[in-house]
């Protein structure tokens, strides 16, 4: 594993993490002391105030019934979000619109759970969070992988049949029934995720032009609308090669020259986006872009660059478009890895106009009150901090639950703990 990356937990000061910062040529904004007017700060979203700038980002559990319904440990992961003290719980949990496009046997979905189940899931919020729900195929990744067209690079990791024109309006068809069901659980809007590979995004990246690209997309965001439904969408804005591990386990891409969709403005003015949570890349080819880690996933690799230059792609991006679109309402990601500094580069984010709310993903799960805890101005719990050990992606990855295994006292002591620990002990063998 690389080792030449300090971890960020070692950056004890202000002055050594800007320090670094400096040393690898990276910028991110920065306030000391965090300025908490900034996400202490309403906001309006989906016809809403939210309470504050922190939003929970969605969740892809894989701890749902065999038939796709909640069960105790989504449950409680959805009560953790109620009392976490974000404003907004954006997509909550990735929502299969379809059985077969689940992205594994134990994803929530269409089909099989009803609106009693998601009424449910949404009576564990605060009534005062704005939320919604993610609606999601994961096309090439399902369970039944389904890809949006060939590649050389992907089919070479997992194919199946390419979907046609007349598959892809059947799917659209679920796309709204699903937002339907959402609508009545009491959602305040639809997450239509074209991010990390899944059908959407991987349509967006085929050949041709962009509005035929977006064919599909745009006619499902119309006729959700069309049904009084509010639609936002988790957009993977930028793209990377597939990478893989090198002869020394560092991640190295497998093409050269850019890669995928590029052009999210552009996309952004074709479906009259107004609410757009910004991410990257894909968890399944290029997992470093997504999800900055200073431990990788057991089936992945080391960093090919310091994580912090991934943070700074993600909160980029998410500026860039803030300051092209300013109608547009932009959840910046990426903060999870930057640990005791979280409070001070969000605050500063959204004091500069980088993004109107900072979402916060892996971070909710060992730490799920972290955003009232910054709100209230209270010392962080440096013993609950994410420090992306990756075990909430080894897990699933292995047919086992998705938690914070080393830090939550509940998956401590599960039964997966064990089966995860020999799953690591025999990938590293």
């Amino acid at each position: 594993m690389r080792r030449d990356h300090p971890q960020v937990k070692a950056l004890r000061s202000a002055d050594a993490f800007l320090a670094h910062l400096q040393s690898i040529e990276v910028e991110l904004p920065f306030a000391d002391p965090p300025d908490l007017d900034a996400l202490r700060a309403p906001v309006e979203v989906a016809g809403r105030t939210c309470a504050n700038r922190f939003a929970i980002l969605p969740m892809e559990g894989w701890d749902g019934t065999d038939e796709g319904r909640p069960t105790d440990l989504v449950r409680r992961r959805w009560t953790r979000f109620g009392q976490s003290g974000a404003g907004l719980v954006w997509g909550g949990e990735a929502f299969a619109v379809r059985p077969e496009g689940r992205a594994n046997p134990h994803q929530l979905c269409l089909g099989s759970s009803s609106a009693d189940d998601l009424a449910e899931l949404h009576s564990l919020l605060d009534p005062r969070q704005v939320t919604s729900l993610q609606l999601t195929h994961s096309g090439r990744w399902a369970v039944e992988p389904r890809p949006a067209h060939a590649d050389p690079l992907l089919d070479a990791r997992r194919t199946g049949p390419v979907l046609t024109h007349v598959d892809l309006d059947h799917i659209a068809d679920d796309y709204v029934a699903a937002a339907r069901l959402a609508r009545d659980a009491g959602f305040d809007f639809v997450d239509v995720k074209a991010c990390h590979g899944y059908l959407l995004h991987e349509l967006l990246s085929g050949p041709g032009d962009l509005e035929a690209n977006a064919r599909t997309m745009r006619t499902i965001i119309e006729r959700v609308r069309a049904e009084g439904i509010r639609v936002g969408v988790r957009l993977s804005t930028f793209d990377l090669p597939p990478h893989r591990p090198g002869p020394d386990g560092i991640g190295e891409a497998e093409a050269d020259g850019p890669w995928g969709f590029a052009d999210p403005l552009a996309l952004i003015d074709l479906l009259e986006v107004d609410l757009l949570c910004v991410t990257g890349g894909s968890p399944y080819y290029c997992p470093h872009a997504q999800r900055p880690a200073w431990f990788p996933p057991s089936d992945g690799y080391s960093p090919p660059e310091d994580p912090l230059v991934g943070v700074a792609r993600l909160l980029d991006s998410a500026a860039a478009i803030a300051a092209a679109r300013p109608e547009v309402t932009v959840v910046a990601t990426g903060f999870s890895y930057l640990q005791e500094w979280l409070p001070h580069v969000a605050s500063a984010m959204v004091r500069a106009g980088g993004a109107a709310l900072v979402g916060v993903g892996r971070m909710a799960l060992s730490y799920p009150d972290l955003p009232a805890d910054v709100l209230a101005g209270r010392p962080l719990d440096a013993r609950r901090l994410c420090r992306t050990f990756s075990d909430c992606t080894t897990a699933p990855r292995n047919g086992l639950v998705s938690g914070c295994f080393p830090l939550d006292p509940l998956y401590k002591e599960h039964p997966d703990r064990p089966l995860l620990v020999a799953a690591k002990r025999s990938a590293r063998a």
